[in-house]
Protein backbone atom coordinates (compact mmCIF):
# COMPACT_ATOMS: atom_id res chain seq x y z
CA UNK A 1 0.00 0.00 0.00
CA UNK A 2 1.40 3.36 -1.19
CA UNK A 3 2.71 5.66 1.77
CA UNK A 4 0.72 8.76 0.25
CA UNK A 5 -2.89 9.22 -0.09
CA UNK A 6 -4.10 9.03 -4.04
CA UNK A 7 -4.98 12.15 -6.04
CA UNK A 8 -8.41 10.40 -7.06
CA UNK A 9 -9.40 10.59 -3.07
CA UNK A 10 -12.06 12.77 -2.30
CA UNK A 11 -11.43 14.07 1.04
CA UNK A 12 -13.55 16.63 2.94
CA UNK A 13 -12.21 18.42 6.32
CA UNK A 14 -14.42 19.33 9.20
CA UNK A 15 -14.78 22.10 11.45
CA UNK A 16 -17.60 22.92 14.09
CA UNK A 17 -17.60 26.24 15.07
CA UNK A 18 -19.23 28.59 17.94
CA UNK A 19 -17.74 31.68 18.60
CA UNK A 20 -14.48 31.20 16.34
CA UNK A 21 -14.25 34.57 14.11
CA UNK A 22 -10.70 35.24 15.60
CA UNK A 23 -9.26 31.77 14.55
CA UNK A 24 -11.18 30.07 11.75
CA UNK A 25 -9.71 32.81 9.10
CA UNK A 26 -6.16 31.77 9.99
CA UNK A 27 -7.16 28.01 10.29
CA UNK A 28 -9.07 28.15 7.51
CA UNK A 29 -6.11 29.56 5.33
CA UNK A 30 -3.32 26.86 7.41
CA UNK A 31 -5.56 23.49 6.31
CA UNK A 32 -6.52 24.51 2.81
CA UNK A 33 -2.49 25.33 2.24
CA UNK A 34 -1.91 21.38 4.08
CA UNK A 35 -4.75 19.70 1.76
CA UNK A 36 -5.28 21.98 -1.43
CA UNK A 37 -7.50 19.12 -2.62
CA UNK A 38 -9.93 18.34 0.23
CA UNK A 39 -13.24 19.94 0.36
CA UNK A 40 -13.52 22.31 3.92
CA UNK A 41 -16.72 21.92 5.58
CA UNK A 42 -17.86 24.95 8.69
CA UNK A 43 -20.66 23.78 10.55
CA UNK A 44 -21.60 26.73 12.46
CA UNK A 45 -23.83 26.99 15.11
CA UNK A 46 -25.20 30.40 14.59
CA UNK A 47 -22.07 32.09 16.21
CA UNK A 48 -23.30 36.00 17.86
CA UNK A 49 -19.64 37.17 16.64
CA UNK A 50 -20.12 36.47 12.96
CA UNK A 51 -18.53 33.38 12.70
CA UNK A 52 -20.67 31.75 9.82
CA UNK A 53 -21.42 34.98 8.32
CA UNK A 54 -17.57 35.28 7.79
CA UNK A 55 -17.48 31.81 6.78
CA UNK A 56 -20.19 32.34 3.93
CA UNK A 57 -18.66 34.93 2.45
CA UNK A 58 -15.14 33.13 2.16
CA UNK A 59 -17.04 30.48 0.57
CA UNK A 60 -18.17 32.80 -2.35
CA UNK A 61 -13.93 33.08 -2.95
CA UNK A 62 -13.28 29.45 -3.38
CA UNK A 63 -15.37 26.45 -3.93
CA UNK A 64 -13.62 24.54 -2.06
CA UNK A 65 -15.15 25.74 0.97
CA UNK A 66 -18.60 24.46 2.08
CA UNK A 67 -21.11 26.51 5.13
CA UNK A 68 -23.79 24.91 7.20
CA UNK A 69 -24.95 27.94 9.50
CA UNK A 70 -27.36 26.38 11.95
CA UNK A 71 -30.48 27.90 13.83
CA UNK A 72 -28.72 28.15 17.31
CA UNK A 73 -26.00 26.26 19.41
CA UNK A 74 -27.41 22.50 18.49
CA UNK A 75 -24.16 20.95 20.23
CA UNK A 76 -20.67 19.46 18.82
CA UNK A 77 -22.28 16.00 18.55
CA UNK A 78 -25.20 16.89 16.41
CA UNK A 79 -22.48 19.09 14.39
CA UNK A 80 -20.25 16.31 13.93
CA UNK A 81 -22.90 13.64 12.90
CA UNK A 82 -24.01 16.20 9.89
CA UNK A 83 -20.60 15.94 8.25
CA UNK A 84 -20.53 12.78 8.31
CA UNK A 85 -24.04 12.75 6.36
CA UNK A 86 -22.27 15.37 3.57
CA UNK A 87 -19.30 13.63 3.73
CA UNK A 88 -21.25 10.26 3.09
CA UNK A 89 -23.74 12.18 0.59
CA UNK A 90 -21.32 13.50 -1.23
CA UNK A 91 -19.48 10.39 -2.00
CA UNK A 92 -16.01 11.43 -0.02
CA UNK A 93 -13.46 8.80 0.89
CA UNK A 94 -12.01 10.07 3.97
CA UNK A 95 -13.80 12.57 6.34
CA UNK A 96 -10.92 14.48 8.72
CA UNK A 97 -12.44 16.61 11.80
CA UNK A 98 -10.54 18.76 14.02
CA UNK A 99 -11.20 21.59 16.81
CA UNK A 100 -11.48 25.63 15.15
CA UNK A 101 -9.19 26.95 17.56
CA UNK A 102 -5.58 25.82 16.85
CA UNK A 103 -5.31 23.04 19.75
CA UNK A 104 -5.00 20.51 16.46
CA UNK A 105 -1.99 21.03 14.45
CA UNK A 106 -3.43 21.61 10.99
CA UNK A 107 0.09 20.45 9.60
CA UNK A 108 -0.67 16.90 11.06
CA UNK A 109 -3.88 16.66 8.36
CA UNK A 110 -1.41 14.71 5.69
CA UNK A 111 -0.40 12.44 8.28
CA UNK A 112 -3.90 11.19 9.42
CA UNK A 113 -4.70 10.72 5.67
CA UNK A 114 -1.37 8.96 4.90
CA UNK A 115 -1.76 6.88 7.90
CA UNK A 116 -5.44 5.66 6.80
CA UNK A 117 -4.28 5.34 3.41
CA UNK A 118 -1.31 2.62 4.76
CA UNK A 119 -2.83 0.77 7.29
CA UNK A 120 -6.19 0.96 5.88
CA UNK A 121 -8.08 1.46 9.64
CA UNK A 122 -11.76 2.97 9.18
CA UNK A 123 -10.43 5.45 12.51
CA UNK A 124 -6.85 7.22 12.53
CA UNK A 125 -7.06 8.86 15.74
CA UNK A 126 -4.87 12.01 16.42
CA UNK A 127 -3.29 11.04 19.70
CA UNK A 128 -1.92 12.82 23.31
CA UNK A 129 -1.04 9.50 24.90
CA UNK A 130 0.49 7.82 23.26
CA UNK A 131 4.36 8.28 22.44
CA UNK A 132 5.75 11.16 21.10
CA UNK A 133 2.22 12.51 22.14
CA UNK A 134 2.00 15.32 23.89
CA UNK A 135 -0.46 18.56 25.76
CA UNK A 136 1.35 22.32 26.08
CA UNK A 137 -0.57 24.84 27.99
CA UNK A 138 -3.29 22.37 30.55
CA UNK A 139 -2.23 22.58 34.14
CA UNK A 140 -1.45 19.25 35.52
CA UNK A 141 -5.10 18.68 36.94
CA UNK A 142 -6.44 18.95 33.74
CA UNK A 143 -4.17 16.70 32.03
CA UNK A 144 -4.95 14.31 34.93
CA UNK A 145 -8.73 14.39 34.24
CA UNK A 146 -8.35 13.89 30.70
CA UNK A 147 -6.04 10.73 31.18
CA UNK A 148 -8.24 9.23 33.94
CA UNK A 149 -11.48 10.02 31.44
CA UNK A 150 -9.64 8.00 28.53
CA UNK A 151 -9.14 4.87 30.89
CA UNK A 152 -12.45 5.43 31.89
CA UNK A 153 -13.62 5.15 28.51
CA UNK A 154 -11.53 1.78 27.51
CA UNK A 155 -12.30 0.02 30.60
CA UNK A 156 -16.23 0.55 30.45
CA UNK A 157 -16.49 0.30 26.03
CA UNK A 158 -13.75 -1.87 25.61
CA UNK A 159 -11.80 0.42 23.20
CA UNK A 160 -7.98 -0.16 23.00
CA UNK A 161 -7.07 3.12 21.72
CA UNK A 162 -5.38 5.55 23.97
CA UNK A 163 -7.23 8.60 22.98
CA UNK A 164 -10.70 8.28 22.68
CA UNK A 165 -12.02 11.67 23.95
CA UNK A 166 -9.95 13.90 21.36
CA UNK A 167 -11.99 15.38 18.14
CA UNK A 168 -8.93 15.15 15.43
CA UNK A 169 -9.97 11.97 14.01
CA UNK A 170 -9.63 10.38 9.80
CA UNK A 171 -12.78 8.77 9.32
CA UNK A 172 -12.77 6.39 6.19
CA UNK A 173 -16.36 7.32 4.67
CA UNK A 174 -16.87 3.50 3.98
CA UNK A 175 -17.53 2.55 8.33
CA UNK A 176 -19.43 6.12 8.17
CA UNK A 177 -22.43 4.42 6.25
CA UNK A 178 -22.93 1.86 8.31
CA UNK A 179 -23.49 3.97 11.62
CA UNK A 180 -27.18 3.99 12.81
CA UNK A 181 -27.46 7.73 13.76
CA UNK A 182 -30.52 7.06 15.78
CA UNK A 183 -28.49 4.96 18.24
CA UNK A 184 -26.01 7.71 19.26
CA UNK A 185 -26.81 9.20 22.51
CA UNK A 186 -24.53 11.60 23.04
CA UNK A 187 -24.10 15.21 22.15
CA UNK A 188 -21.42 16.49 23.72
CA UNK A 189 -17.69 15.59 24.06
CA UNK A 190 -18.79 11.86 25.04
CA UNK A 191 -19.44 11.78 21.64
CA UNK A 192 -15.94 11.50 20.45
CA UNK A 193 -15.98 7.56 22.72
CA UNK A 194 -19.15 6.85 21.73
CA UNK A 195 -18.43 6.82 17.94
CA UNK A 196 -15.29 4.77 18.88
CA UNK A 197 -17.44 2.36 20.58
CA UNK A 198 -20.35 2.13 17.69
CA UNK A 199 -17.47 1.75 15.25
CA UNK A 200 -15.90 -0.98 16.97
CA UNK A 201 -18.69 -2.72 17.22
CA UNK A 202 -19.27 -3.08 13.70
CA UNK A 203 -16.11 -4.24 13.41
CA UNK A 204 -14.11 -1.41 12.70
CA UNK A 205 -10.32 -0.77 12.98
CA UNK A 206 -8.24 1.74 14.90
CA UNK A 207 -4.77 3.37 14.12
CA UNK A 208 -3.47 6.16 16.34
CA UNK A 209 -0.75 8.55 15.31
CA UNK A 210 0.90 11.04 17.74
CA UNK A 211 -0.01 14.67 18.17
CA UNK A 212 1.19 17.78 20.08
CA UNK A 213 -2.23 19.12 21.60
CA UNK A 214 -1.63 23.04 22.04
CA UNK A 215 -4.27 24.94 24.29
CA UNK A 216 -6.10 27.86 22.68
CA UNK A 217 -4.69 31.19 22.57
CA UNK A 218 -7.67 32.91 21.14
CA UNK A 219 -11.30 32.79 22.18
CA UNK A 220 -12.89 30.67 25.14
CA UNK A 221 -13.05 26.84 25.42
CA UNK A 222 -16.79 24.94 25.19
CA UNK A 223 -16.22 22.44 27.50
CA UNK A 224 -17.64 22.55 31.05
CA UNK A 225 -18.38 20.67 34.40
CA UNK A 226 -21.62 19.45 32.92
CA UNK A 227 -20.21 17.59 29.70
CA UNK A 228 -17.84 15.98 31.67
CA UNK A 229 -20.85 14.40 34.31
CA UNK A 230 -22.89 13.60 31.23
CA UNK A 231 -19.87 11.35 29.56
CA UNK A 232 -18.90 10.09 33.63
CA UNK A 233 -22.27 8.58 33.23
CA UNK A 234 -23.85 7.36 30.00
CA UNK A 235 -21.03 5.53 29.09
CA UNK A 236 -21.56 2.73 31.30
CA UNK A 237 -24.50 2.56 29.26
CA UNK A 238 -23.62 2.46 26.37
CA UNK A 239 -22.74 -1.23 26.23
CA UNK A 240 -26.29 -2.11 26.93
CA UNK A 241 -28.05 0.01 24.54
CA UNK A 242 -28.91 -1.30 21.08
CA UNK A 243 -26.72 -3.38 18.38
CA UNK A 244 -27.22 -3.51 14.06
CA UNK A 245 -25.49 -2.15 11.25
CA UNK A 246 -28.24 -0.36 9.40
CA UNK A 247 -27.33 2.51 7.51
CA UNK A 248 -28.77 6.11 9.10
Amino acid sequence: MSDTVPADNKILIAVATYNERENLPRLSEAILSVVPYADLLVIDDNSPDGTGQWAEEYARSDSRVKVIVRSGKLGLGSAVLEAMDRAVAGQYDFLVNLDADFSHPPEKIPDLLREAERSGADVVIGSRYIAGGKIVGWPCRRQWMSRWMNRYARFTLGLKTRDNSGAFRCYRVGILRELRHGQILSNGYSFFEEVLFRIRRLGGTFREIPITFTERARGQSKINGKEALTALLLLPLLPFTGRGKNKP
